[in-house]
């Protein structure tokens, strides 16, 4: 009895390590990650996210680092650097005009306690309506309406108009982050929040038109300045339209689109020639109107935009396509904005993701960004069933990229682009770009220059990337061409950060 026992103990414990072991080998990731499925990408999808070349360098909001983010100066600089992309996340004002700004409160990043505080701007809203040509009975009213519907600080509360009244460069020189690049030409140039259609007149070689010093303001321009209008933005009309959409945080009100006539002229400051791409996010929906994909959709067609030479149509579905020959460099200089990858599309958000192939079908490159977290549309599980299941929405709703943020000083995101996770996304016949780089060690990290430093590293081929996002455009760049990343025809003599500055006309 006793000997029938131990032998049934005994093969309950083999059966137990056996299964033990079986269990340890498949919580092995790098195991786990060779044995999950992912779907790939048609044959046409991998056409269009090939738009983009490999080891793109993305300007992230221009520069956090060297400028005050998403301003005229961030862009310039960007550009000059010699960036691939410009980088901006895309909001709306109360008046439809499309922005390009991060945070959904504006206090961080402009004077805007010091110019409004907490309280609806009834007298600029005044002068506003007033402006677009109103009856005293209709402002009344439509000030009335705007009252009850007012959230002070966020950015579709306030119409462009008031918006150009804020200085979003000023802080940058009074952050204690930022005290060492702080330059009065940040101040002195009065930094706007930008706009997308800005952001695609920087890509193209221009800036902001200026009323001249000691020079009498054009009669017939939208006069917003007052008796203080030298060296300020360039406004020529601003119409009303008949246009209506839903103002996300106003809770159903709708609210007019209004056409702003700005003014552009040519960078005379810069020199490079660059013609970079831009990669905008479509932030998450609760802070855009329904139809905000169509709105951007109808923007990047640049239609409000006239009499330049250039060719300013970026939406490559509705008429803005290029020839396939176009290379991404030409002649030492930046020419993705002129190829079929002149645009880049991105969101964090499914909902999102949803809405945008519904409407570019996945004719326009799309990066589905990963972030680790409890939100709606987070990705929870990092494992490789977890991650696989992101990879799957995101070959589903037609992206060609996926996002995932790294790990390390300065931001210490959550680590999403394991040397495993990286070899996932090209399984799915996707391409990869992390966000954000900050540090050389970084960069050294990723394009495998030491040792991964985890189990397995080994295990699957740097770099762990194809394309990037970098708030130090010339440590990337300099990195790049040190290491034989960046070669011929692109540009190879990356500029003096600091120079460039200079050079643009933000002087210390």
């Amino acid at each position: 009895m006793v000997n029938k026992s131990w032998r049934i103990a005994m093969a309950c414990s083999i059966a137990l390590a056996f299964m033990s072991c079986e269990n340890q080998k498949f919580n092995d990731t790098f195991v786990d990650s060779e044995r999950v499925h992912v779907d790939t990408l048609s044959t046409e999808l991998q056409k269009v996210r090939d738009y983009v070349p490999q080891y793109a360098v993305v300007a992230h909001r221009g520069s956090t680092y060297w400028t005050p983010e998403e301003t005229e100066a961030a862009y310039r600089w960007a550009r000059e650097m010699g960036a691939d992309y410009l980088e901006a996340d895309l909001q709306v004002s109360k008046d439809g005009v499309i922005l390009a700004l991060h945070d959904t409160d504006l206090k961080r990043t402009t004077n805007i306690e010091d110019v409004f505080g907490e309280r609806f701007p009834e007298k600029t809203r005044r002068e506003y309506y007033d402006l677009l040509g109103y009856s005293t009975q209709k402002i009344d009213s439509l000030i009335d309406a705007d009252k009850k519907a007012f959230v002070p600080n966020y950015p579709c509360s306030y119409t462009y108009y008031e918006l150009m009244l804020l200085d979003a460069g000023t802080w940058f020189n009074q952050d204690a982050v930022s005290q060492e690049q702080a330059r009065t030409g940040f101040s002195r140039n009065h930094q706007y929040i930008s706009t997308l259609q800005d952001l695609i007149m920087y890509s193209k070689g221009f800036k902001l038109e200026r009323y001249a010093q000691d020079a009498p303001q054009p009669t017939g321009h939208v006069n917003i300045w007052g008796n203080a209008y030298q060296n300020e933005r360039v406004v020529k009309t601003m119409v009303a339209t008949n246009e209506e959409f839903s103002n996300p945080v106003n809770f159903g009100v709708k609210d007019k689109v209004v056409r702003y006539g700005f003014g552009y002229v040519k960078d005379d400051l810069g020199t490079s020639g660059n013609i970079p791409g831009i990669y905008i996010e479509f932030k998450e929906p609760w802070l855009n109107p329904s139809n905000f994909e169509q709105m951007v959709y109808n923007e990047l067609k640049m239609e409000n935009v006239t009499g330049f030479a250039e060719k300013l149509n970026m939406n490559i579905i509705a008429g803005g396509e290029e020839p396939e020959s176009n290379p991404f460099y030409k002649d030492g200089k930046i020419n993705v904005g002129n190829t079929n990858g002149k645009v880049i599309l991105q969101t964090f958000s499914l909902q999102s993701l949803t809405r945008v192939c519904d409407l570019f079908d996945g004719q326009v490159p799309m990066c589905f960004l990963l972030w680790k977290g409890t939100g709606a549309t987070d990705l929870t599980y990092d494992d490789p069933q977890g991650y696989a299941s992101f990879i799957n929405l995101a070959v589903k709703y037609k992206a060609h990229f996926i996002g995932p943020c790294i790990a390390g000083a300065p931001n210490n995101y959550p680590e999403l682009n394991y040397p495993w996770q990286h070899n996932l996304i090209h399984r799915a016949k996707m391409k990869n770009h992390p966000y954000s780089f900050d540090t050389y060690d970084q960069m050294a990290k990723y394009f495998g220059q030491y040792n991964w430093g985890s189990d397995g590293g080994s295990r699957y081929e740097a770099p762990y990337l194809d394309a990037f996002f970098t708030n130090h455009t010339d440590m990337s760049l300099q990195y790049m061409v040190d290491f034989g990343y960046r070669k011929s025809p692109a540009p190879t003599e990356i500029p003096d950060a600091r120079e460039v500055l200079d050079n643009l006309g933000y002087e210390k």
